[in-house]
């Protein structure tokens, strides 16, 4: 509701790398900031969490991120695909040792396990 993480990934090489954490505000994107970010690196397809319950349910969140999923396809154009994001941001939280926020750091660990999956 307060941070995107953006991360890249290469389909040849399968790998990913965190790029960026956009803001939110009210749970609002900077779609203005995102379109800036689709027109540079053209991507395919747009990867986007989705924050399952550890038991496997929906959490709360669920509705929002599909609900910005389906925006963001409507919005660019770009189809986005639903990508189960447990334990993402405690594995990105551990590679860090900073204290800084882990949104885009996150978003690599989802897009990585994306591109493992394929």
């Amino acid at each position: 509701m307060r941070r995107i993480g953006v991360a890249v990934g290469q389909t040849v090489s399968r790998t990913a790398k965190a790029l960026t954490i956009l803001r939110a505000r009210d749970g609002i994107p900077q779609w203005d900031a995102i379109r800036k970010l689709i027109d540079e690196w053209q991507p395919d397809v747009l990867i986007v969490g989705d924050p399952i319950n550890m038991d496997g349910t929906d959490s709360d969140m669920c509705l929002l991120a599909r609900k910005f999923a389906r925006r963001l396809e409507g919005r660019f154009g770009v189809k986005a695909i639903m990508v189960d994001e447990r334990l993402s941001s405690f594995e990105a939280k551990s590679r860090q040792t900073d204290g800084a926020a882990v949104d885009d750091e996150a978003a690599q660990v989802i897009l990585q396990g994306w591109l493992d999956g394929r």
